[in-house]
């Protein structure tokens, strides 16, 4: 029969259980026909780990209780509360705050030596705990773009008027040359003047 006596509180196997732990799980992960001797083997190893786990839960209440006990006793108790308190510590205890608060009342080396171990797995015990705790950030979801609203025939823009666009400014027009100016027939042709006469004739006449 499996013993509840592992590190941290596991199960310690015989050579003939290890037998035959390994061969259920060989057939676990490749399947094949078992002969019924080594089905009746298997179905006893499984009866016995259940009978040692609840072995292994009976232990644990009592030692607890015990611990319980000698830390209400303490000063006085304090040779069989650090005994109990290293047994659990060895089965898989985590030392609660009452623990730590008894040891750091207690002098002496080995009880400083008991709380330096405490003091160690506790922060790992919190630490575990707010890893299992720490919620998961979910990643932010990228925004669709927004599709164009195009407008659908008929419906109020359909009866609304419709803006006219404002006309294009007319390009400005270049001043047209004056026309050049046309000479007069006078100008061109002046008028003939008479002769005047000599003074000799006006003078005899």
């Amino acid at each position: 029969m499996p013993t509840p006596y592992g590190p941290r509180g596991g199960m310690a196997f015989g050579a003939d259980e290890l037998r035959v732990l390994r061969r259920a799980l060989a057939a676990a992960l490749h399947p094949v026909p078992l002969a019924d001797e080594d089905v009746r083997e298997c179905l006893r190893l499984a009866d016995s780990v259940d009978e040692a786990a609840r072995e292994a839960g009976r232990q644990r209440s009592f030692l607890l209780a015990d611990l319980a006990r000698y830390r209400a006793a303490l000063p006085g108790s304090a040779p069989g509360y650090l005994e109990l308190l290293q047994d659990a510590l060895a089965a898989g205890y985590d030392p609660r705050p009452e623990d730590l608060a008894a040891l750091r009342t207690l002098r002496g080396r080995p009880a400083a030596a008991v709380l330096r171990r405490c003091q160690s797995l506790a922060e790992e015990s919190v630490r575990a705990r707010l890893a299992r705790c720490a919620p998961v950030t979910p990643t932010p979801a990228r925004t669709p773009a927004r599709a164009r609203l195009h407008a659908l025939p008929g419906g109020r823009a359909a009866e609304e008027p419709k803006p006219r666009p404002a006309p294009a400014p007319k390009p400005a027009q270049e001043p047209q040359p004056k026309p050049p100016p046309v000479p007069k027939p006078s100008e061109v042709f002046p008028p003939r003047r008479k002769p005047v006469p000599p003074p000799e004739q006006l003078a005899v006449g």
